[in-house]
């Protein structure tokens, strides 16, 4: 059974699970999710999107190729929606997603406007707050343009990220 027999789920229930927000929030909807196992997702691109305002208008269209960098985020941020999933909120709450490590990373085409990527990903190990994710990205149209072998994230406390706290000046001179 999954989660999306009653219908495709949007930007708020997205926003409940992950901390971005806009101009980074690089998923618009989850078609799938089998909690523990695999999620299909999907982000639009459009023309719109900050990264292309500063083009020239005289730009041609092969120039406006998607950066891979965001693609690459938009899989990632997909894959902690399904780290996050079946999560107890109160457990994870003051827990930030950590990405640990990418290999395998292909981009194999190119994202234009007016696409919608459908990222796929699938847990291949999970153990104590890690997963292990694999998947790939197509274009709406079929279109393959990212294939993705391995990608590790870890949840963790939030405080264990924070810069230790600087000592007084005269309690170090003491030390």
């Amino acid at each position: 059974m999954t989660d999306t027999e009653f219908g495709p789920i949007g930007p708020h229930r997205l926003k409940t699970l992950i901390p971005h927000r806009f101009p980074i929030l690089l998923v618009d909807r989850v078609d799938e999710v089998t909690p523990g196992e695999r999620i299909v997702t999907r982000k639009a691109v459009s023309v719109n999107e900050p990264w292309y305002q500063e083009l020239p208008d005289a730009t041609p269209d092969a120039g406006y190729g998607y950066p891979v960098a965001l693609l690459i985020e938009s899989w990632c941020q997909s894959a902690a929606l399904l780290a996050a999933w079946d999560q107890d909120p109160e457990a994870t709450d003051g827990q930030v997603a950590l990405f640990g490590g990418m290999s395998g990373i292909e981009v194999v085409g190119r994202a234009l406007p007016g696409d919608v990527l459908r990222h796929e990903v699938r847990i291949s190990r999970a153990f104590a707050g890690t997963w292990f994710f694999e998947g790939a990205t197509t274009t709406d149209d079929g279109r393959e343009v990212l294939r993705v072998e391995s990608v590790m994230t870890a949840m963790r406390p939030s405080s264990v990220l924070a810069p230790p706290q600087e000592q007084p000046a005269a309690a170090a001179a003491d030390a």
